[in-house]
């Protein structure tokens, strides 16, 4: 039985023949985090795990109150390079045990933004050392 409004096209599920396919593509996800002050020796143990269990991440800077994550994200648009990244430090904040900060910055920008930036002069330089390393 058919269910919905009389003459409405019924409902098909993604995926099906004819319908729109969307590729996904490379992100630069820049994630800063902030919170009371951590001894840094835990806060670099909290990133290397992280980067261990996540070997995408690129680099990680920090400080005893704040760190930075850098890496990059395969998603279908922006949203959804977001979405996986707003929930990556309270997804692993217990496994890694990560400091109790809070996402206090937020960028991501395609591939294309990111080597533009770089040739003329600004963002991280592709050179920046993998690994984590304090500010």
């Amino acid at each position: 039985m058919r269910r919905g409004r009389p003459g409405a096209p019924a409902l098909t599920s993604v995926g099906e023949c004819g319908a729109e396919r969307t590729d996904s593509r490379l992100w630069h996800v820049t994630l800063s985090v902030s919170g009371s002050a951590a001894p840094p020796a835990e806060v670099r143990r909290a990133l290397e795990q992280l980067a261990h269990d996540h070997p995408f991440l690129l680099t990680s800077r920090y400080a005893e109150d704040h760190a930075e994550i850098r890496y990059w994200e395969e998603a279908r648009d922006l949203h959804d390079a977001a979405a996986v990244a707003l929930r990556l430090w309270g997804e692993h904040r217990s496994t890694a045990r990560l400091p109790p900060w809070e996402i206090v910055g937020l960028e991501v920008i395609d591939r294309e933004t990111y080597h533009q930036r770089v040739a003329e002069g600004h963002g991280p330089l592709p050179a920046t050392p993998v690994g984590v390393h304090p500010f």
